[in-house]
């Protein structure tokens, strides 16, 4: 069996989007090589896909010829749609036999608001399914060769918003620097600099490694590396953009030492 009659075997097995289902389902970090058979078939079957703002046009394209393609998208110091309409606008297209795909950038279930329209979809009676997608805070992580968890070096993982950093009842930040884990963050572009001041006044020393990964799996992918202390200057230097992921902690110091190998492979890394 070659490869391509087994994927083809394995999309005719998958379940079938019904009429009057929303199924909630994750992009993955932009490329569309990420995705997962299950949100490549959704895109085939439905006959709307509400998406959001990070979603990579590359990916939209998937969609059936057919399907109508509504925007939703959120975004961090944008117009953005209110979650309120979002919501009520998949039980409406659901109560009106669509076929419904809502479909996030990343995994829908991780910051991406999945959890919130899922409760409110089952207390309408609207039946849905979750589709798991690569989040961005660990595909980014790879695609930057940073390895989120090195033996020796680390224990666990922070993954954390920045969104709502700069509010006095936001995150214990003085808490997670006491961790002394790596801490990925997502939508924290905005609010690095306060983030950062937060860390380091909890302990974090100022020199710890740190880099933003911007459009991560993408041709336009941009990596800048430089101190917790540093990183938002560098990165306003650089006019680094969303949508970016920040890493803080001691593995982004692996992606110079990967690099400073490559030279002798015959490949490359990705």
């Amino acid at each position: 069996m070659t490869v391509a009659s087994a994927v083809a075997h394995i999309m005719e097995t998958l379940p079938r989007l019904q009429a009057g289902q929303v199924w909630l389902a994750g992009a993955g970090p932009g490329d569309p090589a990420h995705l997962t058979l299950l949100t490549l078939s959704g895109l085939d079957q439905a006959d709307v896909v509400v998406h959001d703002a990070l979603v990579d046009p590359a990916v939209l394209a998937l969609a059936h010829p057919a399907a109508a393609r509504i925007p939703a998208g959120k975004r961090g110091g944008k117009p953005s749609a209110i979650q309120a309409d979002i919501t009520a606008q998949l039980i409406s297209l659901a109560r009106d036999g669509k076929r419904v795909l809502r479909l996030k950038g990343g995994d829908p279930f991780m910051f991406g608001r999945g959890g919130e329209e899922a409760l409110t979809l089952a207390a309408h009676g609207i039946p849905f399914r979750i589709i798991p997608g690569l989040t961005s805070g660990l595909a980014s992580m790879a695609s930057a060769l940073i390895p989120l968890t090195l033996r020796g070096v680390n224990q666990a993982v922070v993954l954390a918003t920045g969104h709502g950093a700069d509010r006095t009842d936001g995150m214990d930040w003085a808490a997670l620097a006491r961790l002394g884990q790596p801490i990925v963050l997502y939508m924290a572009i905005t609010n690095l600099a306060v983030i950062a001041s937060a860390l380091i006044a909890g302990g974090l020393p100022g020199e710890t490694a740190a880099a933003a990964i911007a459009s991560a799996t993408l041709a336009d992918q941009r990596i800048v590396v430089a101190t917790l202390a540093t990183l938002a200057d560098a990165i306003r230097r650089e006019a680094i953009a969303a949508p970016a992921i920040i890493v803080i902690g001691a593995v982004v110091e692996t992606r110079a030492r990967l690099l400073a190998l490559l030279p002798a492979l015959e490949f490359p890394p990705s």
